[in-house]
């Protein structure tokens, strides 16, 4: 993938966390324990990334995770809460921090490889990441495969500052009045394919 084939990143979250992250921004999973928040995160994907350590970085738990793409398994496994998720918009900007790091797949898979942005963009594949869909009938290892390459991540140490944000993605009305009922001055646009809708 090259730098001008992404024109955003993704962040998956409860309409209700927004507020907090126009405040005070996203933060890590480690840094957000000690912040009220809703979690749409599945705890065995979660005890398998507290595992996980960065090579030449830190703890997986201590970046936030930005997808390249949300149209993925993890939104296609919460998508019976479309009404109640949003994706925020993430400005690529956030490729040139210090410390953010590229997988170029779901960063618990054992395949993984890791690389320091901007660069390792290079490793991520664009094709299969903003595939319409990963399913390969008859072939389940190329499925697993690419179910994981769609997960791929931009990497944050500890936290996002909200001037990253750059508005929202919700599946429908629903949402969209959601989302406006907390965080009014946000850009909404209702994007149901991307909720698979």
């Amino acid at each position: 993938m090259r730098r001008e084939d992404l024109h955003e990143l993704h962040y998956i979250t409860p309409i209700s966390n927004v507020p907090s992250m126009l405040s005070r921004g996203i933060l890590s999973h480690r840094r957000v324990t000690k912040v009220q928040h809703e979690s749409v995160a599945m705890q065995e994907i979660q005890e398998r990334r507290a595992k996980v350590t960065v090579p030449g970085g830190r703890e997986l738990h201590d970046y936030v995770n930005l997808y390249v793409s949300a149209r993925n398994p993890m939104l296609y496994l919460r998508r019976g809460h479309h009404e109640s998720l949003c994706v925020l918009q993430i400005g690529t900007e956030v490729l040139d921090l210090d410390g953010v790091v590229i997988a170029d797949r779901n960063a618990s898979s054992d395949y993984c490889l890791f690389g320091p942005a901007p660069s390792a963009l290079a490793n991520v594949n664009r094709d299969l990441v903003f595939a319409e869909y990963w399913t390969h009938p008859g072939n389940v290892i190329e499925e697993w495969e690419h179910k994981s390459i769609k997960c791929a991540e931009v990497l944050v140490p500890d936290g996002l500052p909200p001037e990253f944000i750059r508005g929202a993605y919700v599946s429908c009305d629903v949402g969209k009045g959601r989302l406006a009922a907390v965080a009014p001055d946000l850009a909404v646009t209702i994007n149901g394919h991307l909720f698979f809708r």
